[in-house]
C-alpha cells in the first residue's frame, strides 16, 4: 500500500515592509504611490506597511503584493533616474 505524504507550507507574508524601505520612508508620497501601483487607498497601503489588517489584526503583504510592491519600487526608481538625466 502506497501513502502520500502531503505538505502544507503557511503562505509567505511580508509584515515587515516599512523596515525594509526605512532609508525612503519619508521620501515618497506613499498615498499616491498606494493610488497609482496598486490603486488602493492610503489607509489600505498604511496598514500593509505597518504589517496590520483593517481590523488591527496580523496582515501584511501576501507574496504578489511583495512582488507588485518591488516592481513599483523600481519602475519609481527608473522615472526618477530619467528625470535626473533630463536635468
Amino acid at each position: 500500500m502506497e501513502t502520500m505524504e502531503i505538505t502544507l507550507t503557511a503562505p509567505v507574508v511580508v509584515t515587515d515592509m516599512k523596515k525594509k524601505v526605512k532609508d525612503i520612508l519619508m521620501c515618497v508620497s506613499w498615498r499616491d504611490f498606494a493610488n497609482t501601483y496598486f490603486q488602493k487607498s492610503s489607509s489600505w497601503f498604511y496598514h500593509k506597511m505597518d504589517g496590520i489588517d483593517g481590523n488591527g489584526g496580523e496582515g501584511g503583504f501576501n507574496e504578489q503584493e511583495a512582488e507588485q510592491m518591488r516592481g513599483a519600487l523600481i519602475d519609481l526608481s527608473n522615472r526618477i533616474r530619467r528625470a535626473a538625466e533630463n536635468i
